[in-house]
């Protein structure tokens, strides 16, 4: 994979080992499969390995089959100086019929690091299309909300005290 590509869609079908008490797939393979596709996106825009610094905002809306091929895509929505904001889309589909289903959406911050373990520099990116605009607005949204709510969190904890 080339230096900055922005998006990236993991396939495979769904295993057993994969299903939950109810018979579905689990939320935690889910869960997995999410890491794994953001880490795939960030490293390849980077260039760098990455670590997950936060996963927030996923929402599973359809469950998944055992037997179903699975989608994970990633894709760039916004980068700070060492971070990037990683959209993630799951579908899943009957393999002998194909039509996707979205399943669950999330967003995930991976920062690039260096060799020490250090945040490293990634390149911007620059949104070209009005829906790249709309979604680095959404991520920037997100951001300041994700703040709000980390300030609130730290002040009921004092509170707890």
């Amino acid at each position: 994979m080339k230096k900055n590509k922005r998006e990236v869609t993991l396939r495979f079908l769904a295993e057993p080992g994969d299903v939950n008490f109810g018979g579905k797939v689990h939320g935690g393979a889910v869960m997995k499969w999410i890491d794994l596709a953001a880490y795939a996106c960030a490293a390849g825009w980077s260039g760098k390995y990455c670590i997950t610094a936060y996963a927030g905002g996923i929402r599973f809306v359809h469950p998944i089959h055992v037997g179903s091929l699975v989608e994970v895509t990633g894709k760039v929505i916004y980068t700070g100086t060492s971070s990037m904001h990683i959209a993630i889309d799951v579908q899943a589909s009957d393999p002998k019929e194909l039509e996707n289903i979205l399943t669950t959406h999330c967003i995930v911050i991976m920062v690039a690091v260096d060799e020490n373990g250090k945040p490293a520099k990634v390149e911007e990116w620059i949104p070209k299309t009005e829906e790249d605009i709309n979604l680095r607005e959404s991520a920037i949204r997100l951001m300041n909300m994700r703040q709000q709510i980390s300030e609130e969190m730290e002040a009921h904890v004092k509170l707890m005290k």
